[in-house]
């Protein structure tokens, strides 16, 4: 295990405040708790090296109990800016858990960490942004599957890896039950809720550009209308951009969109959505936050900044003030504590049973990416209707 997580072990401060929320967490995801149970019996990973990289957080911590339930080693890292310490901490504490994640983790940090997780031998994959994935085919690792949770991931799987995995990957994401739940209940307020915290700032009256109107985006742009902040939607899909006019928001080419916003969230799945070009088109004193698995934003080209708060950095750009939101990583984590426990256990519910059904059998699995069985979005769906106390 590396120093970066002994000095974590070392903090058992750090780790009870982690196991504080981890305890928090897990009594509120049943849907985990009923497959802890399940993996317990079953042992449907055992004998397996799952490699991760997912948020390190405290509903992460949960998952992982899940699987080790289910018999395998775990290798874990998270995201720039994103990972909880305290959870950390307590990761690196466990047996079978080795953990290369800090909160102060910069990108480059963050890829030492990802080549420090597939040098650790993993043969399955639990990944987010197809960062393990893409490195384990590059370096032709012995890895039989993976599942991938975010949209950004799936863009990539789909373009840049298109042909190159000769294994099977579960697109979480594309699953129609982790879109609606997750991506458009969850992330929307969750978002919101960063901008406040990170800010303190009014949202109704406010001019809001939302950059990519998918599932994600959605929900950021129906979450702030519903606060009553003015929507400027920009999305490049016809069928999307319709969508959003039906939904009552104001459709916009970015170019007019950026010289009219007090913020602007950029939540497409892609990278370099706003760089030196568009910064040229903002608005003095303008607010840029980004709700992407990587950053949007051409954080580089904003040049030197001071901090103001913890959360927002100023930089000089052109003779205007641009203000960085949660060092430009996705701002729901940064700022806040993410998606909520009870939509998190859909998600991770989904990766549980996605994973198991690989491990038993892969053969029944094409190479590449591919949805989540239609019979496993069933099965979850069925257990978070009766887990809500509004459906009895």
């Amino acid at each position: 295990m590396s120093s970066r997580s002994e000095s974590l072990i070392a903090d058992a401060s750090l780790a009870a405040a982690g196991a504080e929320r981890v305890g928090w967490t897990r009594a509120n995801m049943p849907l985990l708790a009923g497959l802890r149970e399940e993996f317990a019996a079953g042992r449907p990973l055992a004998g397996r090296r799952l490699g991760m990289c997912l948020h390190v957080e405290p509903k992460t911590a949960v998952l992982v109990e899940v699987l080790l339930a289910g018999g395998c080693e775990l290798a874990l890292t998270g995201s720039p800016a994103t990972t909880e310490d305290g959870t950390a901490a307590l990761l690196a504490s466990w047996p079978g858990v080795a953990v290369w994640a800090r909160n102060d983790d910069d990108v480059t940090a963050h890829r030492g960490h990802i080549a420090r997780v597939l040098d650790w031998g993993p043969d399955l994959l639990l990944d987010n942004g197809a960062e393990l994935i893409g490195g384990a085919a590059g370096l032709g690792l012995p890895v039989t599957a993976a599942t991938e949770e975010t949209t950004s991931g799936a863009n990539r799987l789909k373009a840049e890896l298109r042909g190159g995995v000769p294994f099977p990957v579960v697109v979480i994401d594309d699953s129609p039950l982790k879109r609606l739940i997750e991506n458009t209940y969850g992330v929307g307020p969750t978002v919101v809720e960063g901008f406040m915290r990170a800010t303190n700032l009014l949202v109704a009256a406010t001019v809001f550009c939302v950059v990519g109107y998918g599932a994600c985006g959605r929900g950021i742009a129906r979450a702030l209308r519903a606060d009553g902040a003015a929507v400027l939607v920009v999305e490049r899909d016809p069928v999307r951009a319709l969508e959003a006019a039906f939904d009552g928001m104001a459709v916009q080419s970015l170019d007019t969109a950026l010289a009219h916003a007090d913020v602007v969230l950029s939540v497409t799945g892609s990278t370099g959505v706003i760089g030196a070009r568009e910064l040229g088109l903002v608005r003095d004193r303008v607010l840029l936050a980004n709700a992407g698995h990587f950053s949007e934003l051409d954080v580089p080209a904003l040049g030197p900044g001071r901090r103001l708060t913890d959360q927002v950095t100023e930089h000089d750009v052109g003779g205007k003030r641009v203000r960085l939101l949660g060092r430009g990583e996705m701002l729901n984590l940064t700022a806040a504590t993410g998606n909520q426990i009870q939509v998190m256990d859909l998600g991770f519910a989904l990766q549980a049973h996605s994973l198991r059904a690989l491990a038993a059998d892969p053969a029944q699995f094409v190479a590449g990416p591919q949805p989540v069985p239609a019979e496993i979005d069933e099965v979850v769906a069925r257990a978070m209707l009766a887990s809500l106390s509004a459906s009895r």
